[in-house]
C-alpha cells in the first residue's frame, strides 16, 4: 500500500508547478518515517525567514547574488566539505537547513528558495558532478557555488565557464538528489532499504529513466523479494523486448533465476 506522502509526492511530482522545497521535504520523510508535519512546516518557515532577511529593491543577478551569497554563504555560513558526502543527512532539506551543511544540490535548493521567496531571478544549473546556482539572465553567466558558500564560478576553469547555461527543472534536480541518495546506499550494502525508497520515488516522477524499472528489480532480488523481484524482471523484458530481444532475453533468465531461489 502506498504512504500518505508517497501519494503526495506523487501529486506533488505531477502538478503543474511542482514545489521543490515541499518534494524534498517529502523525500526526507522517507529517510526519517518519525518525520512529522510539525518538521515540514519548520522548514517552510525558515526559508521564509531566511528570505525576509534579504534587503528589498535589488536589481541585476549581480546584485542579487551577492546579497544572497553574503547572507547565506557569509553571515549565516551555509556551505559544504568533502565529510558531507558521507552523510545521508546531507541530502535531506531539513538536515541541511539545521546544519548549514549539504551537498552541493541541497545547499543549492536552499540557495533557490530562500532567493525565490524574495522575488529573485534564480535558477540551478546542473554541471557534470555539481551543482550551483545562477542569477539573472542565463547569458549573463552569474553563478554561484553553494557548496563554496557562494564563491563565484566567473573566473573558475574553462571547462565551467563553457558550460551550458539552461535552467535546471524542478523534477530534474529532485531526481538528481534521489540519484545522489542511490549512490549513497549503494555504497552500503546494508542501506539497501534507502537504496529501494530512493528508486520508488525516482519511479513516482512523470518522467525518468526507463532502467530505473530494471535495477529496482534487481534490488528486490537481492534483498531476497525473489518472486516480487523476478515479477519485476518479466515485466521489464517485456518492455525491453520491442527493441532488443537479447537482453529481453538475458532478463528472463534472470527472471527464472530469481525465481529458482524460491526452491
Amino acid at each position: 500500500m502506498t504512504s500518505p506522502s508517497r501519494e503526495r509526492f506523487a501529486a506533488e511530482a505531477r502538478s503543474e508547478r511542482p514545489d521543490l522545497s515541499l518534494l524534498c521535504l517529502l523525500l526526507a520523510m522517507e529517510a526519517d518515517p518519525e518525520l512529522d508535519e510539525r518538521v515540514l512546516d519548520w522548514a517552510q518557515i525558515e526559508l521564509d525567514r531566511l528570505a525576509g532577511m534579504l534587503p528589498y529593491g535589488l536589481r541585476g543577478g549581480r546584485a542579487w547574488a551577492s546579497a544572497v551569497t553574503r547572507l547565506l554563504g557569509g553571515e549565516l555560513g551555509f556551505h559544504g566539505t568533502p565529510a558531507d558526502y558521507d552523510r545521508l543527512s546531507s541530502s535531506l532539506l531539513h538536515e541541511v537547513l539545521r546544519r548549514r551543511r549539504g551537498l552541493p544540490i541541497l545547499l543549492s535548493v536552499v540557495w533557490l528558495e530562500v532567493a525565490r521567496r524574495a522575488g529573485a531571478p534564480v535558477y540551478g544549473l546542473g554541471l557534470p558532478g555539481h551543482f550551483v546556482v545562477g542569477f539573472g539572465d542565463p547569458e549573463e553567466g552569474v553563478v554561484v557555488d553553494p557548496f563554496a558558500g557562494g564563491g563565484s564560478l566567473g573566473a573558475g576553469p574553462a571547462e565551467l565557464a563553457a558550460a551550458p547555461r539552461t535552467p535546471a527543472r524542478t523534477l530534474d534536480i529532485v531526481l538528481r538528489i534521489l540519484n545522489n541518495v542511490r549512490a549513497w546506499a549503494s555504497a552500503r550494502p546494508e542501506q539497501s532499504g534507502v537504496a529501494l525508497w530512493a528508486l520508488d520515488l525516482s519511479l513516482l516522477l512523470p518522467s525518468h529513466p526507463a532502467s530505473l524499472r530494471y535495477e529496482r528489480a534487481r534490488l528486490l532480488v537481492e534483498r531476497g523479494s525473489f518472486q516480487e523481484g523476478a515479477a519485476e524482471l518479466d515485466a521489464y523484458a517485456a518492455v525491453v523486448d520491442a527493441v532488443d530481444s537479447a537482453t529481453a532475453a538475458r532478463i528472463r533468465a534472470e527472471a527464472a533465476s530469481a525465481r529458482a531461489l524460491l526452491n
